[in-house]
């Protein structure tokens, strides 16, 4: 195993990080971004017990990354009957929104705060027969003790951006201290593949699987309530802006302007990528003169309102069923992009900005389809939406949207045969 000073520097520092954790975490409660009843989680303190027999754990950063194993899970456990699963993420609305949408046998807990004596407490209840880490998350104080008491480590999904590649290299002995501890990592895409092995990974513990987001099933939506929803629009075209950052709501209700020239009941619905911001976006709206309804405020989409602002968490699954065109945000602003999945199974045609870095091989791959098309600002957002609106250009990107999203259900077949294989072998010692 590879040494590293600054890793161990930073492991023995960990062991007395629980006061500085503890001051952290209140003033992440007093944010409101911590759940008041479940902080102790963030200490290690298990608020389940723990199931009998094998226990897989599952660690994702946040919700998209969380949403994207439940297949998986869903299809392990199918496999292995008698299989329990721990899900651990590290944000509140992650666990608002998986709270509705765990599989049976599933437990979520929020991941301790990687200090030493919270992470040993976290192990010591919860005894994982095999720990996966997905996307690029590393907590290096967990990842050490878990490797120590001999739990089998894999990467799923795992993608390193050139940002966070420039950012490890210049700690690249910690790095690959760290990640030599993994025994296989199943990367995104060929430029993770590049970067782990220049951190130090042996060539033959990565291999490229693509992503388990291409092959995650659509996002849930209440038939009831869509058609609803459909019936209060009276035909109305609709466009969407996704997971929009501040500055993007600015230039989506400027290209929506744009738009209704040549569209005039065009609605636009805004779903800020944090929900909290509605009430600015909402007077920022109001203040330019459009006439503005909010989820949240109990107002359902109408015929006659010129924005509506999707405020709630868990509905995405309507609102990318509702509009057969869809902005995604986080890439007019530089931010790196979200990921385009989402609206690519539920046939709604993709609008980008240049500032994608977070999904560049996803993005490309739809670009050459035909299935997302790019602009740079304000104007060209809504000369595009002018041109895209019309059903037969919107509905041909579409079907090519949702031919590349369904061919990644290959990635999520190879992680399960991974998964399985180490609880085989782990089986077979017992």
């Amino acid at each position: 195993m590879a040494f590293s000073p600054i890793l161990s520097l930073y492991l023995r520092v960990s062991r007395f990080l629980g006061p500085v954790a503890e001051r952290k975490l209140a003033t992440r409660l007093a944010q409101g971004k911590e759940d008041p009843d479940r902080i102790d989680e963030r200490k290690g303190v298990a608020s389940s017990p723990r199931p009998m027999g094998e226990l897989v754990w599952f660690h994702a950063a946040s919700v998209g990354e969380a949403l994207s194993l439940l297949d998986l899970i869903e299809s392990l456990i199918d496999e292995r009957p008698d299989l329990n699963v721990l899900i651990t993420t590290g944000t509140r609305s992650s666990s608002e929104i998986l709270k509705a949408r765990l599989p049976d046998q599933t437990v979520h807990q929020f991941v301790p705060v990687d200090a030493l004596p919270f992470v040993q407490r976290f192990l010591d209840h919860w005894k994982p027969d095999i720990a996966i880490w997905t996307e690029s998350e590393f907590w290096p104080a967990l990842i050490v003790e878990t490797h120590r008491r001999g739990i089998t480590m894999l990467s799923l999904n795992t993608r390193m951006s050139n940002a966070s590649y420039r950012k490890w290299r210049w700690l690249r002995g910690a790095a690959r201290a760290m990640l030599d501890r993994f025994e296989l990592f199943l990367a995104q895409d060929e430029v993770s593949s590049q970067h782990l092995q220049r951190l130090g990974v042996s060539r033959d513990k990565v291999r490229v699987n693509g992503s388990l987001k291409d092959g995650g099933g659509p996002l849930p939506c209440d038939d009831e309530l869509r058609q609803k929803v459909a019936t209060a629009l009276e035909t109305r075209p609709v466009w969407l802006a996704a997971s929009t950052h501040p500055g993007e709501d600015e230039m989506a209700q400027e290209a929506h302007r744009i738009a209704r020239r040549a569209a005039p009941r065009l609605l636009l619905i805004i779903a800020p990528r944090h929900p909290e911001r509605a009430p600015q976006i909402a007077q920022m709206l109001r203040d330019k003169g459009w006439r503005v309804g909010v989820r949240s405020e109990g107002q359902d989409p109408d015929a006659v309102m010129d924005i509506y602002l999707a405020d709630t968490l868990g509905e995405m699954g309507l609102w990318y069923r509702i509009a057969p065109l869809s902005f995604l945000g986080g890439s007019l602003v530089e931010i790196g992009g979200h990921n385009p999945y989402e609206p690519a199974t539920l046939g709604s045609a993709i609008i980008h900005g240049p500032h994608i870095e977070n999904a560049k091989d996803i993005y490309e791959r739809l670009g050459e389809a035909g299935a997302a098309r790019k602009v740079y600002d304000a104007r060209s957002l809504g000369e595009a939406v002018i041109n895209l609106i019309e059903p037969h250009k919107s509905a041909e990107m579409a079907h090519a949207a949702w031919e590349v999203s369904s061919q990644g259900a290959r990635a999520a077949e190879v992680a399960l045969q991974e998964i399985t294989a180490v609880l085989d072998r782990a089986t077979e010692k017992a």
